[in-house]
């Protein structure tokens, strides 16, 4: 995590800056780029960064003059491209959206409406469509399971009326997200040892021990296609990054004595990604992240004490937010 930002107390009150983190996105990244610029409210910045994309993606990108390129010399990933751009954000509220994620005109109205309607809430999710099949859902926010393990609501479902109903949730997925700056920052932003996955459910977290809510916004609608540049949620890059960040997500912010209560259910979860990745033939990809895993446990621990020594949310709270389903059923 990066220390917080000076600036943020200034910003003019309503205005709004969308973060796009770019690597190799292609042509997904000017369609997102277009759908951006027939928002019925306009971003006041935006801010693309780009991980030393090597597919030309760049040249493709529309013209539009409240639009900042910045360029990396390395991939830095997706925790570290944001947080570099939010040290340039000079506005009240901050929009994440994926390359491949495509707004719909009224999204970021909409979520802005959110953002006024509801002052404790500093995080504001999207009802996500899936891009092939958008009667399908790609997810309403992310959920956090007792033991450790989180997953986009509504993944693959068919559209109901209940997904259609405003409601709290555990994180918005940052995919297409709208968060109070001057609330991240006191964070310190993303925290970059994650590189990618987990990332936006671990700010979650520690944005809901800091005492604030997060919304899903049924009305602020994207069509998202979805691990576009890594390779599929079931690629090896996917499965190490998810699931060694899942272990330091649940070290660094659970509190106590919730940690130890919920300790031998997160072991239990760790236990079963081992044989069930190494059935489908990933096991050096799932020993390799349990591994990394646990080398990093001491630098989560150093976190997690400063985390737990500044949140001012109750176990209570914290305890009530969780999924507690006796067996995880993501998704759901």
């Amino acid at each position: 995590m990066n220390q917080p930002h000076s600036g943020y107390a200034t910003a003019p009150a309503g205005s709004v800056a969308v973060i796009i983190v770019n690597w190799n996105g292609g042509a997904l990244l000017a369609q997102c780029l277009n759908h951006l610029q027939a928002q019925t409210r306009p971003p006041d910045q935006v801010l693309l960064v780009d991980n030393a994309s090597t597919d030309n993606s760049l040249a493709q990108l529309p013209h539009w003059d409240r639009l900042t390129v910045l360029r990396m010399g390395s991939n830095l990933g997706f925790a570290a491209g944001n947080n570099h751009a939010l040290a340039q954000c000079t506005t009240e509220y901050v929009a994440l959206l994926n390359p491949d994620a495509f707004a719909a005109p009224e999204w970021l109205e909409n979520l802005l409406q959110a953002a006024q309607a509801h002052s404790t809430a500093a995080a504001f999710g999207s009802r996500q469509l899936c891009h092939e099949n958008p009667n399908r859902l790609d997810g309403i926010g992310d959920c956090y399971h007792a033991s450790g393990m989180a997953w986009r609501q509504g993944h693959g479902q068919h559209q109901q009326a209940r997904h259609l109903v405003a409601q709290e949730i555990f994180a918005p997925c940052a995919a297409a997200a709208l968060y109070r700056r001057a609330a991240i920052m006191a964070l310190g932003g993303f925290d970059e040892s994650y590189f990618c996955y987990m990332e936006d459910v671990d700010l979650g977290f520690r944005l809901r021990l800091a005492g604030h809510s997060a919304r899903y916004v049924p009305t602020a609608v994207v069509r998202h296609v979805g691990s576009a540049t890594s390779g599929g949620q079931h690629s090896d890059f996917a499965v190490f990054h998810g699931h060694r960040n899942m272990v330091w997500t649940f070290v660094k912010n659970m509190p106590s004595p919730l940690l130890w209560l919920l300790l031998p259910w997160h072991l239990a979860a760790n236990l079963a990604a081992l044989v069930i990745f190494t059935a489908r033939g990933q096991g050096k990809t799932i020993l390799r992240a349990k591994w990394q895993a646990l080398q990093g446990l001491k630098h989560a621990w150093r976190q997690r004490q400063t985390i737990q020594r500044q949140r001012s949310a109750s176990t209570r709270s914290i305890w009530a937010a969780l999924n507690k389903q006796l067996w995880p059923r993501p998704g759901n």
